[in-house]
């Protein structure tokens, strides 16, 4: 009996030497990509310390959609964007007695928005930056702006003044600059609208905007129940076999995805400039790989499985595991991106590039990162396409012209 127990406890250590050294062997590998289909884009941005990558991240969309169309590159204002925005917002914060979401964040379509109803500016024109610092913080402003609008709504005149909106317009003039009625842009005089319509040059009703969740029917639309969310947008809804197919057939189209996703997983470092979902799930391992994961503590399975050192094998993602997440918050509305390409690291897995907007500096691709196919298929919470992108079979179940 201690003979037997001398041999277990003996494979035991081996087991564990073995891949200790497999680990080892890995770590100084790293993760290798190759570009299999990159579609050009403006440079990186840094929304730095303000709640906007919804307006980075569309605006980013919008400057790649010129560059596809033969324009000019273009530096576009996130931050006219995110003004109009507050205006709107308010008015609706109003008329729901405060029973509505206010502050800064947004949805991917909320740029298109704008630019179909306001407008746009180029970021010389309108830099938002007209509080003291360089760079964009907005921790004070949504405070101001949303203590104001309390006020407001508790007013003890029992109706509301003529006077209020006219004050919330001075606080965003205080913060962001008044917006100029007009602007000259390489030598020719514009407005917004004319800006919008002569240079930007899209048409914001060719963009579509999709979600994959089955608390709602496929193929049809509905309001996507995320708090930044404010404009009530509805989104298609269709499987996440055909959201994927929309992401590949917009790169391979030449078309950029905006993509809204949740990146408080941990398999999201920014640092390392990598996204996955690693398997953890012991049914889904083999034999000898199931041995040594029983074999470790949870935090050895964590170093493991976040050390980002190597690729390793993804949880199969599934329709199911996507509404699981959302139904339970783990998938919530936490940032948007662009999707500019797809790769493949030195296993052949596929990975999308995505442009972020925290600045170049961040990581080791310049403010890029790989987000792999199965981190995508989980964590994807809204995303929009122009509408030449999305797939003819698709397109046709969704009666989209």
């Amino acid at each position: 009996m201690k003979k037997l127990v001398f041999l277990s406890g003996a494979m035991f250590l081996l087991n564990l030497g073995v891949f200790a050294q497999e680990a080892e062997s890995k770590k100084s590998e790293g993760y290798q990509f190759t570009m299999v289909k990159e579609v050009p884009s403006s440079p990186v941005e840094n929304q730095q310390r303000a709640g906007t990558c919804w307006s980075y991240s569309a605006m980013g969309m919008v400057e790649a959609e010129m560059l596809r169309m033969g324009k000019s590159a273009v530096d576009l204002s996130e931050l006219y964007v995110v003004r109009k925005s507050y205006e709107e917002k308010a008015w609706n914060y109003v008329r729901m007695h405060g029973n509505y979401n206010f502050g800064g964040g947004g949805a991917v379509n909320d740029v298109f928005n704008v630019i179909k109803n306001y407008g746009m500016l180029p970021e010389e024109a309108y830099t938002g930056l007209n509080y003291g610092t360089d760079v964009h913080t907005h921790g004070e402003l949504d405070e101001v702006l949303k203590r104001y609008l309390d006020g407001v709504i508790e007013n003890k005149n029992r109706s509301l003044s003529t006077a209020w909106f006219r004050g919330f317009m001075g606080i965003l003039d205080a913060y962001f600059g008044e917006i100029p009625e007009k602007f000259t842009w390489n030598g020719k005089e514009y407005t917004a609208r004319t800006f919008a319509d002569e240079v930007v040059g899209i048409n914001p009703d060719d963009y579509f905007f999709f979600t994959s969740f089955t608390h709602h029917p496929f193929y049809e639309t509905f309001v996507l129940e995320v708090p930044d969310n404010w404009t009530w947008s509805h989104y298609y809804n269709i499987p996440m076999e055909e959201m994927m197919q929309v992401f590949d057939n917009s790169i391979e189209s030449g078309y950029t995805v905006v993509w809204a996703s949740d990146v408080s997983e941990k398999g999201f470092s920014s640092k390392n400039g990598v996204a996955i979902v690693p398997q953890d799930d012991l049914a889904e391992m083999a034999g000898e790989e199931r041995l040594k994961w029983e074999s470790m503590s949870k935090t050895e399975r964590d170093k493991l499985l976040y050390s980002f050192d190597a690729p390793k094998p993804e949880k199969k993602i599934t329709q199911e595991l996507r509404q699981l997440a959302f139904d339970n918050y783990q998938t919530t509305d936490d940032h948007g991106m662009v999707i500019s390409g797809i790769a493949k690291d030195q296993n052949g897995s596929k990975y999308y590039y995505i442009k972020n907007s925290w600045g170049t500096d961040y990581n080791s691709y310049g403010g890029f990162f790989y987000a792999s196919e199965a981190f995508v298929q989980y964590k994807t919470l809204s995303f929009g396409v122009h509408k030449n992108a999305i797939p003819k079979d698709i397109k046709k179940k969704l009666e989209i012209k």
